[in-house]
């Protein structure tokens, strides 16, 4: 545990925390579906507040920001599970595992994300040198 709140460890993290957000599948990112913009603005969100951090920015403004990027991917996916659960497939409404289960695995990665921004030695570890 000795190694989870070094700088560079840190900075890896917020710049990973871009994965969670856009962990969808691909059906997502096409042109026909309105979903697409939230993960990119989100997205925006993490990296704005990653690069401040990695500039050594000592306002909490930055960890606000990343904790509404992940919070808000919690709460969104929340919002979305049970009306993407299932799909059409020949008529036949069938489980969608794959978006179930990205989902859930990005509601943990944020949540996990969230807690750990959270710590004060892993805030600490930003600012030294």
């Amino acid at each position: 545990m000795r190694n989870i709140a070094n700088r560079n460890v840190v900075m890896a993290l917020l710049f990973l925390q871009v994965i969670p957000i856009l962990l969808f599948p691909a059906s997502v990112y096409s042109l026909q579906s309105q979903e697409w913009w939230l993960p990119a603005f989100l997205t925006l969100f993490a990296l704005i507040s990653a690069v401040s951090l990695a500039r050594r920015n000592q306002q909490p403004w930055p960890w606000y920001l990343a904790g509404f990027a992940q919070g808000f991917n919690i709460i969104s996916r929340l919002m979305m599970l049970f009306p993407h659960a299932t799909r059409i497939d020949n008529n036949v409404e069938v489980f969608n595992t794959a978006y179930v289960v990205l989902s859930v695995i990005a509601i943990l990665m944020s949540f996990f994300m969230l807690s750990y921004m959270e710590r004060p030695d892993v805030r600490m570890a930003v600012l030294k040198d």
